[in-house]
């Protein structure tokens, strides 16, 4: 080969074969990155994304008081924006504070993704809340 040639060709494998890689061999560093499972509903998936929050950050109650929460707050939808979207997501934070929650309660080495809609960003951050100042404003949310 020519060495324009011996440089190109490995170059052009390694494309072939990035793009012939599913689109969730991508592995984002982090907690709970929770894959998808093909016959999982929205719902089933929020709760293992749930359960691996509460596993690394317990809070009272466990995973099932805070699935139980989430599912009265969203129905256990990540993507819930209250009338006039005041609250979003799966615990329906305020989407005036959910800034300043995301900046205080994650770390970029996690490569989450910054938005309140995100069920493993929600997850992690109400997580993490009620981890160290307890369930403050869920408190009696549904019959939990």
């Amino acid at each position: 080969m020519r060495g324009s040639a011996r440089i190109l060709a490995p170059v052009a494998a390694s494309a072939v074969l990035a793009l012939s890689l599913p689109a969730s061999a991508h592995h984002r560093e982090g907690p709970c990155d929770v894959h998808r499972r093909d016959d999982d509903t929205v719902q089933q998936h929020s709760k293992r994304v749930i359960r691996c929050a509460v596993e690394r950050w317990s809070v009272p109650g466990g995973a099932e008081k805070a699935i139980c929460i989430a599912d009265a707050e969203s129905g256990l939808n990540p993507e819930v924006r209250s009338a006039g979207g005041v609250y979003l997501g799966l615990f329906q934070h305020l989407a005036k504070a959910w800034p300043d929650r995301y900046r205080e309660w994650t770390r970029a080495s996690w490569e989450l993704d910054e938005s309140a809609l995100s069920g493993r960003t929600n997850a992690i951050v109400t997580a993490r809340i009620v981890n160290a100042e307890g369930w403050g404003a869920w408190h009696g949310v549904g019959d939990c």
